[in-house]
């Protein structure tokens, strides 16, 4: 077996304090820790810049680099839309109707918003990174519901009628642009639901009654796919059918930090969020960049922001 130096070209170094500036796969002894460390790749979540709005129960749409957060409530029902650039956050054009427990999908410069209250609204909005305008209506007005795809193909899943009776639908539509379509319907009927994916490769995981359960979509019909190590609703998500992450949400109690990654037909645990958050997150991006923004406590609102990734880290191997 190869020794440390003679793949490196150097000894394991003893230092008071860790090096400035390691080079991958770096090893040393910390001698002020008493701790052996290493410079590797480590996936996690880190803190990202302060929303402007703290608010809950708000839609995500984009990327880690570039995202979009849109309504919500805080305390106010939000019309505010912000733009991540992957450190801070800036207003953009205010929505035309302030909702709350609203879906979104799409990009930050062609960016979809839906459904959502105060009052039950089947309303759509489009966003080209400067303003929104008025797109055709949900067939169903809902609240609670999911979304996942483009501004030109979008999906809107799941979701609730609201107060009262909170009734748990199954419905699902398909956005061409322009005018909303009548898809198959789930196997479960929930909402606070997390969804990703596309229009004609979605997916749908967690949900109220709470449900740790996944459903995938074809552009046509639901099937059942893996079910996540924790059932839990006010859950959301990120990434493609075959890659997707979901975090945070509420196992009524408690709520919950846990991140979960999806292959496609499984669901493994990952590092768990910085906060528990459950007020109904936005969320944005892919399954190695993700960006989870807002929510808060039950009854109450966030302006915090954290990503997830994969990265170069200092690494600790053993402590004595």
């Amino acid at each position: 077996m190869s020794t440390y130096k003679e793949i490196n070209g150097i000894k394991v170094q003893s230092l008071s304090s860790d090096p400035p500036a390691p080079f991958l796969g770096e090893v040393w002894y910390n001698t002020t820790s008493n701790s052996l460390k290493y410079f590797g790749v480590a996936e996690g979540w880190s803190t990202g810049g302060n929303l402007n709005t703290a608010r809950s129960y708000l839609a995500g749409a984009g990327t880690q680099t570039a995202g979009l957060a849109i309504g919500g409530e805080g305390p106010a029902v939000e019309d505010a839309t912000e733009e991540y650039n992957g450190s801070s956050w800036t207003n953009g054009g205010n929505m035309g109707t302030a909702r709350r427990s609203l879906a979104g999908c799409g990009t930050q410069t062609a960016g979809l918003a839906f459904g959502g209250t105060p009052p039950l609204s089947n309303a759509t909005e489009e966003y080209n990174g400067t303003s929104w305008t008025n797109g055709g209506n949900l067939t169903t007005a809902r609240e609670g519901l999911a979304g996942a795809g483009t501004q030109t193909a979008g999906l809107a899943f799941g979701g609730t009628t609201g107060a009262p009776s909170y009734t748990s639908q199954n419905a699902t539509e398909e956005y061409n642009g322009s005018s909303w379509t009548n898809g198959g319907n789930m196997g479960t009927a929930r909402y606070t639901l997390a969804g990703f994916g596309t229009q004609t490769a979605g997916a749908a995981a967690g949900g109220r009654p709470k449900t740790g359960a996944t459903e995938e979509y074809n552009g046509s019909a639901w099937t059942a796919g893996g079910t996540m190590g924790t059932a839990r609703f006010r859950v959301v998500g990120a990434g493609i059918q075959t890659a997707g992450l979901a975090f945070g949400g509420s196992e009524d109690p408690p709520n919950t930090a846990a991140t979960e990654k999806y292959d496609g037909s499984s669901w493994t645990a990952a590092s768990n969020m910085l906060t528990v958050i459950s007020g109904g997150m936005g969320s944005a991006g892919t399954q190695t960049a993700a960006l989870g923004f807002g929510g808060g406590p039950t009854g109450g609102a966030l302006t915090q922001t954290q990503e997830f990734g994969t990265g170069p880290t200092t690494l600790t191997v053993e402590t004595n």
